[in-house]
């Protein structure tokens, strides 16, 4: 178990003072049994008129902010702090049945899962299906496990991630002919990619923990990050983050779940005034873990503390 602690700042800057319409807000985890929000401190700048908080229909806790009044700066800095339990093997513990491509699933479960199985991009030359089949093994069976993390691991190791700041997410066909995106490009590209092999898939949007350990290096720090969930019989949602080539939660801290990623951006929202005013963006996103001493110290009784420390 480690606790992490999370500040994510957002500056929008203008020539002149602007008005702002409605923003919206995705920066509060998601509750579970894998980790545990123990705080949370939104402060916006200038104050909203109006702060409400909403569940949307994937069950995202979503902050809602209106304004009256004009400014030059608009800022919005969230801090977080929670318990998190990672996965640290790719353990699925899926059913008999599944171990095994295709995957199917019961039928309870099927009307649910249905727009996460339908493919939400064009592939009309059918590339992307053929890229996603090169992963099967021909004339024998092809275990589960193994096609899901063989594919994590070639987006990791076979295309460039670069950093883009502009909004939005490329088409999975544009990523696979660049060979090239961010991370959400690559979560995008896998879902779709597994959804063609009949998978469901969901995007994930969060924060990655940038580890100091055993020269560990993660891409899509400093920065919100993004990655995908699969849905397995008998292990249920399982992440994957074919930036990093991780399986499992481990470093990643989930924040919003969706169909699309269009419908879990961080922050969004409008402003008044000419084009020319907007200056530009900047962003802040700094994920560090409590030392274990802290941990430690945190679950001692004040008694026993008190012994030990010579009282």
């Amino acid at each position: 178990m480690t606790i992490f602690a999370v500040r994510h700042v957002t500056t929008y800057r203008y020539k002149q003072p602007v008005g702002f319409g409605e923003h919206r807000m995705m920066f509060r985890p998601r509750d579970s049994y894998d980790q545990r929000l123990l705080a949370s401190d939104l402060v916006i700048t200038p104050q909203p008129a109006s702060l409400r908080w909403i569940h949307d229909v994937f069950g995202n806790c979503v902050a809602l902010a209106r304004f009256s009044g004009r400014a030059a700066e608009l800022r919005f800095e969230s801090h977080i702090r929670l318990e998190h339990s990672p996965s640290n093997a790719p353990d699925f513990q899926m059913d008999e049945h599944a171990k095994t491509y295709p995957v199917s699933y019961d039928a309870e479960e099927l009307p649910d899962l249905a727009r996460s199985m339908e493919a939400h991009y064009p592939d009309p030359d059918r590339t992307l299906h053929a890229w996603a089949r090169q992963f099967l093994k021909i004339g024998r069976q092809t275990d589960t496990g193994s096609l899901l993390m063989t594919m994590t691991c070639a987006i990791r190791e076979s295309f460039t991630y670069v950093r883009r700041m502009e909004a939005g997410t490329q088409s999975p066909s544009t990523t696979l002919a660049l060979r090239q995106g961010t991370c959400r490009d690559f979560a995008l590209l896998m879902m779709e990619a597994v959804r063609s092999l009949g998978f469901a898939a969901r995007f994930v949007s969060g924060y990655l923990y940038v580890p100091d350990r055993d020269g560990a290096s993660h891409n899509g720090g400093g920065a919100t990050h993004a990655w995908c969930e699969i849905y397995l019989p008998g292990a249920g949602w399982v992440e994957f983050d074919p930036t990093n080539g991780i399986i499992g939660n481990r470093d990643l801290i989930r924040v919003a779940v969706a169909r699309d990623p269009r419908q879990a951006v961080p922050l969004s929202g409008t402003w008044i005034g000419f084009p020319s005013d907007y200056i530009g963006m900047e962003v802040e996103v700094e994920v560090t873990a409590e030392p274990p001493a802290t941990l430690v110290e945190e679950a001692l009784p004040d008694a026993r503390r008190a012994v030990e420390q010579g009282r």
